[in-house]
């Protein structure tokens, strides 16, 4: 099999393999000669077929497979020779549109090879890690956060107005085109004015009832209304003011406490405390990472695979285009041209990606089955009731793995740099550890 290099420029490369007519005959003979013991042909006995017969039976349809083993091995004997990785598969040609049996084969090959990577002096490399301690006024403010969203309602003055915020006790009545409609009457129910869980202009309208009050609210059901009937239809609620309360924080004791599961008001607040501790360390972790992907950034250098490049910019200019058109859901639109701040953002991503993949690889980083379903779980309980269409989804799409297993890997990787890098702590407030998470998401 001959190789001859046609491009060697950068990380680009090209080559020519030729494989001549007798060398794909020889291939075929070989694979017809292994299939020859389990060849059953009548007049003969099994596996005593003659050569020539079995290569005018089955020749034809071997050759195909042979010539496509033939260049693989040819690549394969390349890779190992040259210690070339390619950066994405191999583009292959076969070349010559006229090409008949007794022909040599030549095929075009080109790719984009990965570059040499080295990884970085750890010890001249300085990452700022913030730490921000619980303070008690956080543990009050999470504290009257939780009151706050367990409020109770108290019955306002009779005659007062019913404000946003407010619970109105009601009975209503729904019709359509006069009639009544199955679903649309109740007795006694407590309407919480600002939920949004009534019909799209229904609480606005009980804005200012007082208690005894009746009142016709008219709304128009949406045009995707789940039930088909009313969709998109007119209805009139006759509506019934029993009462109107006021929201109440709920007060901070032993007995909001216990609502939530904990012995006395000293245990809810060493929760808190705890819950707030693991977030302000999740957040930490957070900014620490971008330091050292930072600190890479500038400690390292070497040249990008251009397809790699072009292909994550556009990536990037497509996705921030959605984010500003969200009204736009399909993919029909004119094309996005990536900018120069996409370029240097894709070029920094292929970089310190391609560095982590590859000292991961170097230092036998690797995920654990265990950790990987303890992941695809967290992520199937974002789809309650469809776990396992979830489970049976990703077990079933290597894509769709790989999304899972991509972060598990990177950030075991920046745990390994971590612990081999100077990290400088230094104490900041809750509020520079938050601005610090801003400023990233600004970025």
């Amino acid at each position: 099999m001959q190789v001859t290099e046609t491009q060697n420029e950068g990380l680009k490369r090209g080559y020519e393999i030729t494989m001549t007519a007798a060398e794909l005959a020889a291939k075929v003979d070989e694979k017809l000669e292994a299939a020859r013991p389990e060849v059953q042909m009548k007049g003969f006995r099994k596996g005593k077929v003659p050569m020539a017969l079995l290569k005018k039976q089955f020749g034809q349809s071997v050759m195909g497979e042979a010539m496509q083993e033939g260049i693989d091995d040819a690549l394969k004997a390349h890779f190992e020779e040259t210690g070339d990785r390619p950066a994405a598969q191999p583009n292959v040609q076969m070349k010559g549109e006229n090409w008949k049996e007794g022909d040599d084969v030549v095929v075009s090959v080109s790719y984009e090879a990965l570059p040499e990577i080295n990884e970085p002096s750890y010890g001249d490399l300085t990452v700022e890690k913030l730490v921000a301690e619980v303070e008690d006024d956080a543990v009050d403010e999470a504290l009257a956060n939780l009151a706050e969203s367990t409020q109770n309602f108290e019955k306002r003055r009779k005659g007062s107005k019913a404000k946003d915020g407010d619970q109105v006790t009601i009975d209503f009545l729904g019709k359509v085109d006069g009639e009544a409609f199955e679903g649309g009457a109740a007795e006694d129910y407590p309407l919480v004015l600002g939920s949004n869980s009534f019909i799209p202009g229904f609480e606005d309208q009980l804005v200012g009832v007082k208690e005894g009050d009746e009142k016709d609210v008219e709304v128009t059901f949406p045009e995707e209304y789940q039930a088909a009937h009313l969709a998109g239809k007119a209805a009139v609620f006759t509506v019934n003011v029993k009462q109107v309360a006021e929201p109440k924080a709920a007060e901070i004791n032993d007995e909001l406490a216990t609502k939530f599961g904990m012995d006395d008001l000293d245990a809810l607040k060493g929760q808190l405390r705890e819950r707030l501790a693991a977030e302000y360390a999740g957040a930490s972790r957070t900014v620490t990472k971008r330091n050292l992907l930072d600190a890479l950034d500038g400690a390292v250098s070497f040249e990008l695979p251009p397809s790699m490049v072009e292909a994550e910019a556009g990536q990037i200019a497509h996705q921030l285009w959605h984010e500003e058109n969200p009204d736009v859901q399909g993919h029909d639109h004119e094309k996005i041209e990536p900018t120069d701040e996409h370029n240097a953002l894709a070029e920094r991503r292929v970089k310190l990606g391609l560095l982590l993949a590859e000292v991961g690889q170097k230092n036998e980083v690797t995920v654990s089955d265990q950790e990987m379903q303890q992941a695809v779980f967290r992520q199937a309980q974002q789809y309650p009731g469809q776990e396992k269409a979830f489970f049976d989804f990703v077990q079933s799409n290597q894509q769709a793995l790989q999304q899972i297993r991509a972060p598990l890997f990177e950030d075991k990787v920046v745990d390994y740099m971590l612990e081999l890098v100077k990290v400088e702590e230094k104490t900041v407030s809750k509020e520079d550890l938050q601005k610090a998470i801003e400023d990233m998401d600004e970025e």
